[in-house]
């Protein structure tokens, strides 16, 4: 064979790992959004940020592997890795970090509660009781 099959062979094989990494961080907005219960607004600022992120490293990969050359491979390579991903560990990826965000949120969940009660109760309500009493002396 020769030197430019190579070549593509090699670019298929980098552009499988890209389409990897970018299905790795689709799976990790994914994985944001089960967790966090967040406002449209958020949602849209996200994808926006997720499309920024995708376009840079298409971008820096077509340059850096490929001489800036958009050719028919590379879209192949795209599509294998992110079906490869996709099919294979993206569901257990998934599982696994919600199930580690929402034990986390859980953990941490009771013990700011209380701290945030305490605060309330002992330090933010007898300043508020303060400064009402002499807004109302004026």
């Amino acid at each position: 064979m020769n030197i430019t099959i190579y070549n593509q062979l090699y670019n298929v094989f980098v552009f499988t790992i890209v389409g990897i990494i970018i299905g790795i961080l689709f799976d990790t907005f994914r994985v944001l959004r089960k967790s966090f219960k967040t406002p449209d607004i958020i949602t849209i600022i996200e994808d926006i940020i997720f499309w920024i992120l995708v376009g840079i490293i298409l971008l820096f990969s077509i340059f850096r592997f490929n001489n800036g050359e958009l050719r028919n491979y590379v879209f192949i390579g795209l599509i294998i890795g992110l079906m490869i991903y996709m099919l294979t560990i993206s569901r257990y990826l998934i599982k696994i970090c919600v199930k580690i965000i929402v034990t986390i949120k859980n953990i941490l969940y009771f013990p700011l509660k209380k701290i945030y009660s305490f605060c309330k109760k002992y330090i933010f309500n007898p300043i508020i009781d303060i400064f009402a009493k002499k807004c109302n002396k004026i």
